[in-house]
Parts: C-alpha cells; sequence; structure tokens
C-alpha cells in the first residue's frame, strides 16, 4: 500500500520531486532523466515508468532552473533516449520473437505471430508513430513490430519522426506553458489531464470494438423459409 500511495505521489507531485532532484544532483539531472526515458520506451518490463507527464514536467522545470539545466540539451537527450529505446525494444523483440513463437504455446502461438506480420504490413508506420503518444502501447509497439519482422529501415523512419514530434512537443508545453500561475498552482490536475488524454485513445478503441461485439452478439437471427 505504501508503495502504491508513493507511486502516485510521484506522478501527481513530478515537479516538486524534479525539483529536489535538480538542487540535489545537479546537471546529473540529464543522465537520470534519459534513464528513465529509455526504459520507459526500451524495455518492455517498465511501461509504469512516467513518459508525456515527465517530459512536460521536465520542460517546466528546465524554464525555471534554466541557470542549472539548458532546454535544447534537455530535448536533444530525450530524443536520444527515445530513439535508443525503441532501437533497443525491436531489436529484443526480433531476437526473442522467433524463440518464443518456436514453442508454439498457448501465449505465443505462431498465428499471432502470422496475425501481427499482416497488421504491421498494412498499418506499421501510423502505428509506431501514434503509439508514441499512449502509454504502455508506446513500450509495446516497437517490441511487437520486431516480432512481427517489421524491416527496421522502414521502423526507423518512423522512430525518429515520432521520437522528434514526442518529445519536442511535450518538452516544448512544459517550458512554454508550465509556468504559467494557473497551471503551476494546479500541476497535479494538469498531470491527470495529460494522462487521461494519452489513454484515450485505446480506451475508445476498446469501448467501440465491445459495442460491435454486442450488436453483433445481439442481432436475432431471421428464420428460415423451409420450402417443400
Amino acid at each position: 500500500m505504501q508503495y502504491i500511495t508513493f507511486v502516485i505521489d510521484l506522478f501527481l507531485h513530478l515537479d516538486e520531486h524534479l525539483a529536489t532532484v535538480i538542487q540535489t544532483f545537479g546537471i546529473w539531472t540529464y543522465l537520470l532523466l534519459f534513464l528513465v526515458i529509455f526504459m520507459e520506451t526500451g524495455l518492455v518490463v517498465t511501461p509504469f515508468l512516467p513518459g508525456d507527464s515527465l517530459l512536460f514536467a521536465a520542460g517546466a522545470i528546465t524554464a525555471a532552473a534554466s541557470d542549472t539545466l539548458n532546454v535544447v540539451l534537455l530535448w536533444a537527450l530525450v530524443f536520444v533516449a527515445a530513439f535508443l529505446g525503441d532501437t533497443a525494444n525491436y531489436w529484443i523483440g526480433r531476437y526473442i520473437g522467433p524463440r518464443a513463437f518456436s514453442m508454439n504455446s498457448r501465449l505465443f502461438k505462431k498465428e499471432y505471430l502470422e496475425r501481427t506480420q499482416a497488421f504491421y504490413e498494412k498499418h506499421g508506420g501510423k502505428t509506431i508513430f501514434l503509439a508514441r503518444f499512449i502509454p504502455i502501447i508506446r513500450t509495446f509497439a516497437p517490441f511487437v513490430a520486431g516480432i512481427g519482422t517489421m524491416r527496421y529501415g522502414y521502423f526507423i523512419t518512423y522512430n525518429i519522426v515520432g521520437g522528434f514530434v514526442w518529445t519536442a512537443l511535450f518538452i516544448s508545453a512544459g517550458y512554454f506553458f508550465g509556468n504559467i500561475p494557473f497551471i503551476r498552482d494546479n500541476f497535479s490536475i494538469v498531470i491527470i489531464a495529460i494522462i487521461l488524454i494519452s489513454i484515450m485513445p485505446p480506451v475508445v478503441e476498446y469501448l467501440r470494438g465491445r459495442n460491435k461485439d454486442v450488436s453483433k452478439s445481439g442481432e436475432v437471427a431471421k428464420p428460415t423459409t423451409i420450402v417443400e
């Protein structure tokens, strides 16, 4: 219970915790932010780490502590972290994917791999780009792309563009708007709003899928006329 409380407090008061980190570690804060973004995008086991909210808070804190951190350098480092994270995740998927699916277990069925390959053939680039803006999916998308054997030359283009736009958007938003009095005084609410907006697309898609399933299951079969 204490751990859950700590995590919630960490997310809701990122600005305060980052300010403490900067005061304690100074320029080593760059390394900490680099590692968090790399792990959040690059390791399948750490999708719970902050991404969008951390970038926004980092931009806001950088504006307030411009004598310690430089916003351009910060953006460059987190962009590289995001790019390397997705790249590492892709190759992890490529490396362990064939071995996992060769067992043809209940979890790793061959048909799942074939479906993944077909899905990325049709929506691959768009998926990699849009996944940048959706928590959790952002962590799994490059891994699945590797498993689905998407060509790396195709993957890397959307990896670079998506990483560039994602980091630039949230760092800039935090830098230019994070210290507006209303936002600064209601920072926790802003962080919650960012999280909710980020997870809204997959939730909407899930609800739409459920509605379609309900509609199909609710259809009454028409009686068959037997002609003698």
